[in-house]
């Protein structure tokens, strides 16, 4: 419309700026309530004359009213308009690479970020590259984690990962406490015992069995038989074997019973805090019950996850807890039904053990958990190839003893080049002797000074005892012998009986 000099009026170059206004509302809020009531507005303020005759057939004549009217409902379309939000550019995930030296990562909080298995995807392994790889992700909120404290002066914290063969045993000492999770086998009871006593471990603060089967707890009657012990963990308090039944009768020859722990409990052993991350009463399959413990020493942090597969490992990334580790105690000796990649990316251990048999009917550790291990370019140990492993942490750093073969070929040349630089140090070898007596001769107390006892030869089949020396215990094959270091009288109250031959 023009007014009679042919110019348009003021009025209506407001409504066009009015009405191109609400449009441009209408746009920016999509499809919403808002944007309609915007467009109707953006109608009612175009100065065509076929609109406003329309609108001017509902409308009041009064321009104020009008206005008025046209006012509250920009003010209803205001309020219920929805908030638009700036979008910001997606930041990529960045796993930062970690050399297998002794340098120790630092328990920091992290946000823990789970991959779900068994989604239909191919899982890509982590790597030392700076991208994460892509994955099906559920992201979970960062759990609070307590700032990591200093060890005092004179504290020490050693984790010794003990060749039981195709079981597992690892003692923990920190602060002058001592902790035996899991072991071994039933034959396993003299080596336990021994072992004990060899360390001048005389009282256990804590005895964990993470779960019920033989090859984690067989053994621990033996220990039981020389070290008294503060608190027994386990799942279960009963279980259908003779193996469970000993170690029950051993903890109440002690005056202890079996205490179920609960999941997210924790308790200390001298400067470290130990938590319980996993404990599953109820799972049908026992390697699932597993005890899941985490211990934390300054700034190092251990991961024993006893047997149990990947559906508890899942379980336990989808609670937000934080795992991420220094040494990872690899799940089930090694199976392909434990350590998922998607565990180990969480995880992120610069070191691994496996405790596991050598030439075991089950084919542990497997090439896939193996391959995994490599990928994620963590530095592994394996109880097979390298006997007793110990570790020893400062609250920063974190190094390894081996008693043999200190640069194994630990992942068997699978993927090529499988060969890790050593930071390890190997025990020194004892001097084999050069001549053997030819006649049953009684060693004295002299000759072992350095193992505190004198040496004797087990036979766990038939429970006899013999002088090393002695004819018949070279006869013993290799899975039914023992070595053993201590009196005749530990001996005898531990079930066996000398050999009639070298009267031991």
């Amino acid at each position: 419309m023009a007014n009679k000099n042919g110019k348009k009026a003021p009025g209506n170059i407001i409504k066009w700026i009015l009405s191109v206004f609400m449009f441009t509302a209408c746009l920016v809020y999509g499809v919403s309530f808002a944007s309609a009531i915007f467009a109707l507005l953006g109608v009612y303020f175009l100065p065509l004359a076929p609109i406003q005759n329309f609108i001017d057939k509902f409308m009041p004549k009064k321009k104020v009213l009008r206005g008025l009217i046209a006012f509250v409902i920009f003010v209803v379309g205001c309020c219920v308009a929805p908030q638009v939000e700036t979008d910001t550019p997606d930041i990529p995930d960045v796993t930062i690479s970690t050399e297998a030296t002794t340098n120790s990562t630092t328990d920091a909080t992290t946000d823990t970020t789970q991959g779900t298995e068994g989604s239909g995807e191919q899982t890509t392994p982590p790597t030392t590259n700076t991208t994460t790889p892509p994955t099906t992700e559920t992201t979970t909120p960062p759990t609070t984690q307590p700032p990591t404290t200093t060890p005092p002066a004179n504290s020490s914290f050693e984790v010794h990962f003990i060749d039981v063969g195709q079981a597992d045993a690892a003692l923990v000492l920190c602060d002058g406490k001592a902790m035996l999770i899991d072991g071994g086998n039933v034959e396993d009871s003299s080596l336990l015992y021994t072992y004990l006593k060899n360390h001048n471990i005389s009282h256990l603060d804590y005895v964990i069995g993470t779960h019920a089967h033989e090859d984690h707890i067989g053994g621990l009657a033996g220990a039981l038989n020389y070290a008294s012990v503060g608190t027994a963990y386990c799942p279960v308090k009963t279980y259908d074997t003779k193996a469970f039944g000993n170690f029950v009768s051993a903890l109440s020859k002690r005056g202890v019973s079996i205490t179920v722990p609960s999941k997210g409990s924790s308790f200390t052993l001298g400067s470290a805090s130990c938590t319980i991350l996993a404990l599953n009463t109820d799972s049908s399959d026992p390697n699932n019950t597993s005890i899941v413990l985490r211990i934390v020493y300054g700034d190092t942090s251990f991961l024993f996850t006893g047997d149990a597969e990947r559906v508890v490992e899942q379980s336990i990334l989808n609670s937000g807890a934080n795992i991420k580790s220094t040494v990872l105690k690899v799940g089930h000796h090694g199976s392909e039904s434990s350590t998922s990649y998607v565990w180990l990316r969480e995880v992120m251990p610069q070191y691994a053990v496996i405790s596991v048999g050598k030439g075991n009917s089950y084919g542990h550790p497997t090439e896939e958990v193996l391959s995994r291990l490599r990928d994620a370019d963590v530095k592994t140990f394996r109880t097979d190839m390298q006997g007793d492993i110990i570790c020893v942490s400062d609250g920063k750093n974190v190094t390894f003893t081996v008693d043999k073969n200190a640069n194994a070929d630990v992942f068997g040349g699978i993927g090529g080049n499988s060969t890790q630089t050593p930071t390890e140090t190997q025990k020194p070898t004892e001097p084999e002797e050069t001549q053997k007596p030819t006649e049953t001769q009684k060693p004295t107390e002299d000759d072992n000074d350095d193992k505190q006892g004198t040496h004797y030869v087990l036979n766990t089949s038939t429970k006899k005892f013999h002088y090393e020396s002695c004819h018949s215990a070279k006869k013993i094959a290799d899975k039914n012998r023992q070595d053993f270091y201590g009196t005749r009288e530990e001996l005898i109250a531990m079930g066996y009986s000398p050999c009639g031959n070298c009267d031991p």
